[in-house]
């Protein structure tokens, strides 16, 4: 796993600590309270986890994309190796 991709996940796992704990205080308080904080506080964590969702997509998509040039990177070597060979190979018919 790559450093950044753990640091967002150390962030991710710290960010859901600290929503629990918000939570938690939350259903804590006195019901005239609780009541007006908690639709907002239901869409934090809505968002957080839309949030959470799309930064894995993205995590995978790039993992994708690197994968795919290294791919892309080995046929190109291959290709140029390929067109060096035939190169090397009509000169020495040509003489």
């Amino acid at each position: 796993m790559s450093t950044t991709q753990q640091n967002v996940n150390d962030s991710a796992t710290d960010n859901s600590a600290d929503l629990t704990q918000l939570i938690g205080l939350v259903a804590e308080l006195p019901p005239q309270f609780r009541d007006r904080i908690q639709s907002v506080l239901g869409r934090v964590v809505e968002s957080t986890q839309r949030r959470r969702r799309i930064l894995t997509l993205v995590q995978e998509a790039l993992g994708q994309l690197r994968l795919d040039m290294k791919y892309l990177v080995f046929d190109l070597e291959a290709t140029r190796r390929e067109r060096d060979e035939f190169k090397s190979r009509s000169e020495g018919s040509e003489e």
